[in-house]
């Protein structure tokens, strides 16, 4: 089962640095259609203007994964970890029992990047910070496991979610069959081009949910890069 979150049906927001369109409900006045699934309750598709960014503030008790579309982030906390991420390289924080960080656009282009909150397996525990490079080939017409909360991902960054992201990059012709664990639902995002998924068209910003199957097939109508995560 598909059931799609188009870009124009998501709630969105504009205060000048920040534009965000909102995948998952984060008011009780957003669409009511766009709950949470499973473990996975954000997915924020954020663009950071030149110059701004989230000015320290604290989280406890969430996995919050970033993967940077466009531009380079900078992040500091009260850990000490300090870095910078590239354009298709992820960030893990496990918040725990409580961190506080900021976050910015250190480039001189507008900072594109998906915000991606999970509920932990366990609440508390000490917070954690990692970040890692993930070249886009190593992807290329394959989905590749980036983040997981399971053992088996071993190149993956790790997380404390029942959880997985996972990023594919696809040239205009090319199919990929992808499987899934049918007790998990998954959440699949158009980051840029055009893809079919099981017939249905979806065009780049585009979300979907997709439940109680084992595989979904995915067609590139243009250069694509998409961007899934499989939750429990």
């Amino acid at each position: 089962m598909i059931s799609h979150r188009r870009w124009e049906s998501l709630d969105k927001a504009d205060i000048g640095w920040l534009r965000a369109g909102y995948h998952f409900q984060v008011s009780p006045e957003g669409n009511p259609a766009h709950g949470a699934l499973g473990s996975l309750i954000v997915w924020n598709d954020d663009e950071i203007a030149v110059g701004g960014g989230f000015p320290q503030h604290g989280h406890r008790d969430v996995e919050i994964i970033t993967y940077v579309r466009q531009g380079v982030l900078g992040h500091r906390d009260n850990l000490g970890s300090e870095g910078t991420i590239q354009a298709g390289d992820i960030q893990v924080m496990s918040a725990g029992a409580g961190i506080r960080h900021a976050e910015f656009n250190k480039g001189d282009v507008p900072l594109r990047i998906y915000q991606i909150w999970l509920l932990p397996q366990e609440r508390g525990g000490k917070p954690q910070w990692g970040t890692r490079t993930f070249p886009k080939s190593d992807r290329s017409g394959r989905f590749a496991v980036l983040a997981s909360g399971f053992a088996d991902d071993k190149e993956a960054l790790p997380i404390r979610a029942n959880a997985r992201l996972l990023g594919a990059t696809l040239k205009a012709g090319e199919s990929v069959r992808q499987p899934i664990d049918p007790s998990r639902s998954v959440y699949l995002v158009v980051a840029s081009g055009r893809i079919e998924v099981e017939g249905a068209l979806m065009g780049a910003l585009d979300g979907a949910v997709i439940t109680n199957v084992d595989a979904v097939d995915v067609s590139a109508l243009e250069d694509s890069e998409l961007v899934m995560v499989e939750a429990g």
